[in-house]
């Protein structure tokens, strides 16, 4: 398939953007929105890339790679409280079920939701001529992490408000 448009930074938002709010919309009834100003992510800068406060929330991170014609990882970051929700609303659970059931199924549930997202992405680089396959869905958890890119990549970083919650989209990429 020959390329149709160049990967821009435009491309990678529009693309995320479009995979975010639809699978959230359509798995959870939320409408998760964009956030473009630079201020506002400034002021609360989540999750911590780097070093957390002692008091940080615990964060579950989704993650899915891409290999083909382009070759990246999608980081879907989401605090504790968001996943617990997420999870509850997929499986019709309450959280007194979902506590019984334990850490476990928010994991699934969050790899699930990450595996549609960039599913979704991965559709938009495909019809922009890259075709790529996924890997198998992987989950990180805690409190205190960071992902450090190697320098042949670039990384484009979105942030979304959710239901009074925030949602990173942290995509790593390099071209082949």
């Amino acid at each position: 398939m020959p390329v149709i448009e160049e990967i821009t930074e435009t491309l990678i938002r529009d693309n995320i953007n479009r995979a975010v709010t639809d699978v959230f919309k359509t798995m959870l009834g939320r409408d998760p929105v964009l956030i473009t100003s630079s201020e506002a992510i400034k002021n609360q800068p989540w999750p911590p890339f780097g070093h957390a406060p002692e008091n940080a929330s615990p964060i579950i991170a989704g993650t899915v790679g891409f290999l083909g014609d382009v070759n990246g990882m999608l980081y879907l970051y989401l605090d504790l409280d968001l996943a617990r929700m997420a999870t509850c609303h997929l499986l019709g659970m309450t959280e007194q079920e979902l506590d019984t059931a334990g850490d476990e199924v928010v994991n699934d549930a969050i790899g699930e939701l990450s595996n549609m997202t960039v599913g979704s992405f991965k559709n938009g680089l495909c019809n922009a001529g890259y075709p790529c396959k996924l890997t198998i869905p992987s989950i990180l958890r805690g409190s205190n992490f960071s992902i450090e890119p190697i320098s042949s990549t670039t990384r484009q970083t979105y942030y979304f408000e959710c239901a009074g919650h925030r949602i990173v989209a942290d995509i790593l990429m390099k071209m082949i």
